[in-house]
């Protein structure tokens, strides 16, 4: 297995692999995580500092194919390990109180940058979805009509066996398979009619290539504009981007008197009020008050 390590600053496995921006990681055994990107599936065990909660030494671990120039081509750019976190916080907490608390509980973390195609079926599937639905849909999906990735460390796999059969090591099917499929083809997945949703933007991006901005986004079919703002956010690193599902219309609610229903005004606001920045404001106040109303239950 080839590893690598590199020292990282305001991250947190947990924050970064559960705040709605990403299915494909497990939570390990020991409080790693194993997850398949750009057709790797790798490990990563963060170790913190003694006297620093979110800074520490995150150890990156191939478990399938690699090359020695991934850490800097592929990993650093997808953790976002280059931005500063630090000021972006300091940024926003000095242009809102409000948004304070949900920073402090959320502070590790990063907005990755994802591969576009994975994030448009993603979030296609993620229409009126729970995140424990999401994710199996997806490893369904890929486990049928993906490209298998091979684990090299058979060691690794049997100590991580009971974890491991909740992620298949596949790929994200391709646009040009989901387009060369029918509706029944993928009933076994349960996708209901997401399936179409799926198969008609596959022969999209086929067709006219992969959407570069947002009104391309909003002519694949199922995609409207919460699902267009996601895949913005997380497959083109638009962070002005403010996606608005049931969570931050609670929260928005919640924290700035919002009536739940009034979109179009959050929409306004956040760009007025976190304007670049919306798309790390949004992240910290989805995990914050999902994870809030959660511990409640």
């Amino acid at each position: 297995m080839k590893s690598f390590d590199i020292e990282v600053h305001d991250f947190d496995l947990d924050h970064i692999f559960d705040c709605g921006q990403c299915f494909r990681w497990r939570k390990q055994r020991d409080g790693s995580y194993t997850g398949i990107a750009y057709r790797r599936i790798v490990n990563m065990n963060f170790q913190p500092f003694e006297k620093s909660k979110f800074d520490g030494m995150l150890r990156i671990t191939n478990l399938g194919n690699y090359s020695e120039d991934d850490l800097e081509k592929i990993w650093i750019p997808y953790l976002d390990i280059d931005r500063d976190y630090r000021k972006i916080k300091l940024t926003l907490s000095q242009n809102d109180e409000t948004i304070r608390d949900a920073i402090s509980y959320g502070a590790g973390i990063r907005i990755l940058k994802q591969e576009l195609w994975e994030t448009i079926v993603s979030f296609i599937i993620s229409q009126n979805n729970n995140i424990p639905r999401i994710k199996g849909c997806i490893e369904n999906l890929s486990r049928e009509f993906g490209e298998k990735i091979n684990l090299k460390s058979a060691s690794w796999q049997s100590e991580n066996t009971e974890k491991l059969t909740k992620l298949e090591p596949y790929t994200i099917p391709s646009a040009e398979k989901l387009a060369s499929l029918t509706q029944d083809d993928l009933a076994s997945i349960k996708l209901g009619y997401r399936s179409r949703y799926l198969i008609e933007s596959a022969k999209t991006v086929c067709e006219n290539g992969l959407p570069v901005n947002f009104e391309e986004l909003s002519k694949l079919c199922g995609v409207g504009p919460k699902v267009a703002n996601c895949i913005s956010l997380f497959g083109m690193n638009d962070t002005e981007s403010f996606p608005i599902d049931v969570w931050v219309k609670r929260v928005m609610a919640r924290l700035y008197g919002f009536d739940e229903n009034d979109i179009k005004g959050m929409q306004s606001f956040a760009g007025e009020k976190f304007g670049k920045l919306s798309g790390f404001a949004q992240q910290y106040l989805f995990y914050y008050i999902r994870n809030l109303d959660e511990n409640k239950k």
